[in-house]
């Protein structure tokens, strides 16, 4: 849901994956075509949670930008739409932890 919330935001090109996600993702492929002979595709996305007691969720975002977009104007509403996409899942499943979501524009295409 957050990593919908964020793509949906005009202006974000894609979601980029960190580090461990992509060698997750490698590590997977490989696994899988030595297993089973072929890898399925699967993307990685740039969207960390935690979750600390008493300080409730901390979302990280990494995004990718299409050129001539206002970077500060996109990252303000890809927190704003991830935050409440998030909140609105929280409340559903019946808790109403505080979000807290941090963007970080990696780059722009």
């Amino acid at each position: 849901m957050a990593a919908e919330a964020a793509s949906g935001v005009p202006g974000v090109a894609a979601l980029q994956p960190a580090l461990a996600d992509r060698l997750a993702l490698a590590a997977s492929r490989a696994h899988q075509a030595l297993t089973a002979g072929t890898a399925p595709h699967r993307e990685a996305a740039g969207i960390r949670c935690e979750h600390t007691p008493g300080d409730g969720w901390r979302v990280e975002v990494r995004c990718i930008l299409h050129a001539g977009q206002r970077v500060v104007d996109v990252a303000r509403q890809v927190r704003n739409d991830v935050r409440t996409a998030v909140s609105v899942y929280l409340i559903q499943q019946g808790t109403a932890d505080h979000v807290t979501v941090v963007v970080t524009v990696t780059r722009t295409l």
